[in-house]
């Protein structure tokens, strides 16, 4: 009922509640306000200017100053949380995201799904909910009946538990593949493969966990660049045991029924463009399972074994329908009670500059590690530019700026997709990315950096205690001019944010309050001096205003999952 004012000359916060309220109660709009504008004078006084009435009926409601300079003071003093509490209802949550595929890289697809999954977790955990993170891998199904047929042959060692390179996997899984299309005796293998591997064959199933082993070897390679932790790999193979009981209980329910051969669940509401009942395949014709019977499994233990009250999924827009049918079969099929909240979180496709697929020039899918490591060395080269005399491209950067460079090119990478709306698409482009002009990441990093070494200069510390600066005391904040109050206004709103992203799911918001929070601050520093301020108590209360913004701009990026520098 009450939200963020859409323009700060009606104040911080609007409710428009009397409009609602006005038809059942058979009164005028503004009478409502009124009734409610007298209700609420007592329990806000001290924190907001009188209330006002405008329009038809919208309550406006202003924050006092001397709110706004008790508020950042309580911030500028809370390094941990900046004096935001926590949920006061608290919520088991699981984030399922990432979700790459065994023996297979990576790729430009999996980006999206991995860094805002990780930021929507981070922002659930720092509100107080026990989250657990999930990486859904693809390790179970048909394919691995080829796989593990073609390291029989080629890698007998892998059988007996050896540990043995098995090189680059991409060219193992199409070498296998290429074997499969070709060759008839090695497909019918391959399939015979498959039915001793789901029948808990040994020597298959060590075989298999060779496999998954080296792939997660890669995948950890990226989740270290990407400063991805706490992930728990819980593929398809966990769920295995599951999925015949699955089957058995929706047809108990008469929810599923034989279509074609196969075990479907028809839901009404969907079809196919003909007109005829879509079904959702929970068993093939041939005994197998599908990705909804996996996902229905999920569903069961997630809900009644974990006992979540709220589960995300972070994919691509495409399985949008796919998952809106699993959640309303696991309603029907009671496999998670009425107060567990199934959410899918779609994201839209990485483009090339060109708006079409981002692609090689050979066409091919863009790997996931040749993306983040041009990143890197494109601001190698800027950092070594601007850092190193007589700096030529493609040289190694000496030791100190290494890391810098590091941070700069992955987070650019991760705040590029993070900053736009996530159910987008967006074009892929490392000039904009890596600009210092505009809402990037090496502006942000830069900005918090400047204010950085503004309180230096004004406080005289110099030192810098491990993992970051060393803040000066806070002061009493005292807020005089405008550019002051507006940067202040700002600052306190960094609570409100967060929990606009806890509940609607779009860390763009978040980075847009954080850009917006740099340039406030901006305007702050070019009309008020915080070094050359009038009294030794202006100076105190300017730089307290320094120090909270620079410790806003610290945690949102950190829950973004970006690093930050104290010199950029």
């Amino acid at each position: 009922m009450v939200t963020p004012a859409s323009n700060l000359k009606f104040g911080d916060y609007q409710c428009n509640a009397a409009m609602k309220l006005a038809k059942p109660l058979k009164m005028k709009p503004r009478d409502v306000a009124s009734i409610l504008v007298e209700q609420l004078k007592e329990k806000m006084a001290g924190d907001f200017e009188e209330l006002e009435i405008a329009g038809p009926g919208f309550i406006n409601m202003k924050l006092q100053r001397s709110y706004l300079e008790r508020a950042v003071q309580t911030m500028a003093s809370d390094n941990d949380r900046l004096g935001i509490p926590k949920s006061s209802d608290p919520k088991r949550v699981v984030v399922d995201f990432s979700s790459p595929n065994i023996a297979k890289e990576m790729h430009v697809g999996h980006l999206r799904s991995t860094i805002i999954g990780d930021t929507l977790a981070n922002l659930l955990e720092f509100k107080g909910h026990s989250v657990l993170r999930l990486n859904h891998v693809g390790d179970w199904g048909t394919q691995f009946g080829m796989l593990v047929e073609h390291l029989k042959e080629e890698f007998p060692a892998a059988l007996s538990g050896e540990s043995v390179d098995l090189g680059n996997l991409v060219v193992l899984y199409k070498a296998a593949k290429k074997r499969f299309d070709e060759d008839d005796d090695f497909k019918v293998r391959a399939r015979e493969g498959v039915v001793r591997l789901q029948s808990g064959d040994e020597e298959s199933l060590t075989a298999w966990r060779c496999l998954c082993e080296a792939s997660r070897k890669e995948y950890d390679k990226i989740y270290k660049l990407l400063s991805i932790k706490g992930l728990e790999e819980r593929g398809e193979s966990f769920y295995n045991d599951m999925l015949k009981d699955v089957v058995e209980d929706l047809e108990g329910q008469g929810l599923a029924r034989e279509s074609e051969g196969a075990m479907a669940v028809f839901l009404d509401g969907y079809a196919n463009k003909d007109g005829s009942p879509l079904p959702l395949l929970i068993k093939k014709s041939d005994g197998g399972f599908n990705y909804a019977t996996t996902d229905l499994a999920a569903i069961r233990q997630r809900a009644q074994v974990e006992k979540a009250d709220r589960v995300l999924y972070v994919t691509d827009s495409g399985q949008a329908q796919h998952f809106k049918m699993v959640f309303e079969a696991a309603k029907l099929a009671g496999l998670r009670e009425d107060g567990v909240s199934l959410e899918h979180v779609p994201f839209g496709l990485v483009q090339g500059e060109n708006g079409k697929k981002f692609a090689t020039r050979s066409g091919d899918t863009v790997k996931l590690m040749d993306l983040l490591q041009e990143s890197i060395r494109i601001a190698s080269n800027d950092v070594g530019g601007r850092e190193v005399e007589g700096w030529e491209d493609g040289q190694e950067l000496p030791e100190e700026f290494k890391r810098t460079a590091e941070i700069v090119g992955i987070s650019a990478v991760k705040y590029a997709d993070l900053s736009m709306n996530r159910e987008s698409n967006y074009k892929f482009s490392y000039g904009r990315m890596l600009s210092l002009q505009g809402n990037t990441a090496p502006y942000m990093l830069y900005a918090r950096a400047r204010i950085c070494s503004i309180v230096k200069k004004a406080s005289g510390i110099e030192g810098v205690e491990e993992g970051g600066m060393t803040w000066p005391e806070p002061a009493p904040v005292v807020l005089g001019e405008e550019a002051e109050i507006e940067l202040a206004r700002q600052l306190v709103k960094f609570g409100d944010i967060l929990y606009d992203v806890e509940k609607e799911l779009y860390p763009n918001r978040l980075c847009d309050y954080l850009f917006e929070t740099s340039q406030k601050f901006s305007a702050f520093y070019e009309s008020c001096s915080v070094i050359k301020a009038e009294t030794e108590e202006l100076k105190a209360s300017r730089l307290t205003l320094a120090v909270t913004t620079a410790k806003v701009l610290t945690k949102g990026l950190g829950l973004l999952g970006i690093e930050v520098v104290d010199r950029l």
